[in-house]
């Protein structure tokens, strides 16, 4: 009988873990998978900010995506050089050994979504965990909102244990939502006794298909807390300062566009104000553009901003 092939390769010694003085403080994992939770690319952004930050740290465990991933679905781009293929763009699965600016270790969990065996992923994921010692994995992502640009931007927080949990959930009762290999493994780590939280960004709708580094910025403030950890966002701020100001000159440029973000900010505000009612921002009171429209309005403003040389990869 044919065994299963082996998920997932452990570097078997990783002196800056395993001679740790102080493991019971514990080690952080970050996670963040490429595909469905990332609109505005706020989470891969993040992940590829914590990656140039220590110059790519170290590969410490990789996956078999072959056995994860769905080539015809989502096809790895390639080269073709004039009369014959070059470089191909594989898609890559790892854990890589990155250190904070004050030199605490961790571990970034970076790469595509599997497309299938999300349990045996799981079980894959709970070997790393158990064989570094990871006391607390905090995920990222972010979705796609009936939310201003102007205004601050709202996580959802999540957890696998209450105890985890930054600040009141502004959602009420149970909420049908599509799920996610990430989320799955949130679940699964919980029932084997390991700690995961994760974040969620809520992007701007009209602003999905753009790279939204502000979100990305917020989203690493919550792992620093989360993950007891020391990033350096300078950079990444100041991306989001010139982002906020190509968006701001196009929008005076574009009164019909302006009436749109406006009209999401008297909406925005109305709820912010609005007392415990039951109202949500995913069923709102006041009727809004639909997503056709607001694409329709924005496809030229995409095309302005995000040039071909724009970084929409991680790491």
């Amino acid at each position: 009988m044919t065994s299963e092939p082996r998920l997932v390769h452990i570097v078997d010694e990783v002196p800056e873990l395993d001679d740790r003085q102080d493991p019971t403080d514990g080690l952080t994992m970050v996670l963040v998978l490429d595909g469905f939770l990332d609109a505005g690319n706020a989470a891969a952004r993040a992940a590829q900010h914590l990656h140039d930050l220590d110059d790519g740290g170290s590969v410490v465990a990789t996956f078999d995506v072959d056995q994860f991933h769905d080539y015809r679905a989502r096809r790895p781009a390639m080269s073709f050089l004039q009369d014959h293929y070059g470089a191909y763009d594989a898609p890559r699965l790892v854990v890589r050994l990155l250190h904070d600016t004050g030199g605490t270790p961790y571990l970034l969990f970076h790469g595509p979504e599997p497309d299938n065996r999300w349990e045996a992923f799981c079980r894959a994921v709970r070997e790393v965990v158990e064989r570094f010692g990871v006391t607390r994995t905090v995920a990222m992502g972010s979705v796609p909102m009936a939310v201003p640009h102007t205004r601050p931007i709202a996580l959802t927080s999540h957890a696998n244990d209450p105890a985890l949990l930054v600040g009141e959930s502004r959602w009420r009762g149970e909420l049908r939502v599509p799920s996610s290999a990430q989320a799955l493994l949130e679940v699964r780590l919980g029932e084997w006794g390991h700690a995961a939280q994760g974040f969620v960004a809520h992007i701007p709708h009209y602003l999905a298909q753009l790279s939204f580094p502000q979100a990305s910025a917020t989203l690493l403030e919550q792992v620093e807390i989360a993950g007891r950890l020391t990033v350096d966002l300078s950079g990444l701020r100041a991306e989001a300062e010139d982002r906020a100001a190509e968006i701001a000159r196009y929008l005076e440029a574009n009164d019909e566009l302006g009436d749109v973000v406006a009209a999401l900010e008297r909406q925005y505000d109305s709820f912010e104000r609005a007392e415990a009612s039951g109202a949500n921002l995913l069923a709102p009171d006041q009727p809004l553009p639909s997503g056709d429209e607001l694409g329709q309005q924005f496809e030229q403003f995409l095309a302005g901003l995000e040039g071909p040389d724009d970084d929409k990869s991680g790491s």
